[in-house]
């Protein structure tokens, strides 16, 4: 296991939005030349695609979509450009859609810190990109995301240094995000230990996702995610009376009829005794999301802190891949 603590990952994030800046060289690649973009990757190499398709959903002129899975779509071919993540280099599901890329001639761009895939793109003449070594994989998110936002920008035609270097600043001094993160960890630390349930709009989901991925390696704990709109028109229903249930509220506040939404559901939970904590955010930027993953990060290491649990280990991940090996 990596000897670098979540708690140093998160004290040193701005590093890595550095080495992104430090390290990315262009791909030549223009999005006018595919007709779709498949980013693929799973856990911690794969939350930055979720988060970066978001972000860039009102910009691209062709449909990004996120893969966690072992295939590829069926619309995948030689028009589809599919950019792969896997820090280690060696997730299973990731060389399988390395595999069905090539049989289906799609183009490739590779984001890895080293292993097979590194490998496979060194041997195919693919666009990569490095990672640094020696983190766990669910905290270096800096990395991935960090080089998504690059790639995707020049995809698009523009430049993201600026953005990223912009981002690479706030964590130089991080100080106001920690604070944010204090207060709404002390509203939960009563309820630590029960289930989080984040209610969040459409810009959101993939920082939710985050969010509930970090509770449940970190703190050992459920953690689920809930989309407004589409929630209103059924897991509403299943509040009548008080749940044993932290609940997140992430709001981008950018559409007035999902504003009124979040704020009668807050009314009925909060009426019921509900434990409820919306974080005070006003738009979706990139600069934003980073924030609240920050945040919500150091909100998982304090709360595997308080249960006494090993943030570092994930021993039933590590039982699945032993299973998993056993079966080839």
């Amino acid at each position: 296991m990596s000897a670098i603590t979540h708690e140093q990952s998160l004290e040193q994030f701005h590093e890595q939005l550095a080495y992104v800046l430090a390290n990315y060289h262009s791909h030549g690649k223009s999005i006018s030349n595919y007709s779709n973009v498949v980013i693929g990757g799973l856990g911690g190499s794969g939350i930055g695609g979720r988060i970066a398709r978001l972000a860039f959903l009102q910009q691209s002129p062709v449909p990004v979509e996120e893969f966690s899975e072992y295939g590829l779509p069926a619309y995948a071919d030689e028009k589809t450009l599919v950019i792969l993540c896997s820090y280690s280099g060696n997730t299973e599901e990731t060389l399988s859609m390395f595999a069905q890329s090539k049989s289906k001639g799609c183009d490739m761009i590779c984001v890895a810190a080293a292993g097979k895939l590194k490998d496979l793109a060194a041997e195919h003449g693919l666009a990569y990109y490095s990672v640094a070594l020696g983190f766990q994989p669910r905290m270096t998110l800096g990395f991935g995301l960090g080089t998504l936002v690059m790639i995707m920008g020049e995809l698009l035609g523009g430049d993201s240094t600026a953005l990223l270097q912009e981002v690479e600043h706030m964590f130089l001094h991080s100080s106001a995000i920690i604070e944010k993160a204090q207060v709404m960890y002390e509203a939960f630390k009563p309820t630590i230990a029960n289930k989080f349930v984040v209610v969040c709009d459409l810009p959101y989901e993939a920082v939710a996702i985050r969010f509930c991925q970090q509770i449940q390696e970190n703190a050992k704990g459920e953690a689920f995610v809930s989309v407004l709109p589409e929630a209103n028109h059924n897991m509403i229903e299943s509040y009548y009376g008080k749940h044993d249930t932290n609940f997140l509220f992430l709001n981008s506040g950018t559409n007035a009829r999902v504003n009124a939404r979040f704020d009668f559901l807050h009314g009925v939970l909060s009426n019921l005794g509900n434990v409820i904590y919306q974080y005070p955010v006003d738009d979706a930027s990139i600069k934003t999301q980073f924030e609240v993953i920050h945040a919500t990060d150091w909100v998982s290491v304090w709360a595997s802190n308080d249960k006494g649990v090993n943030n570092m280990q994930v021993d039933i991940i590590m039982q699945l891949k032993g299973h998993l090996e056993g079966l080839k």
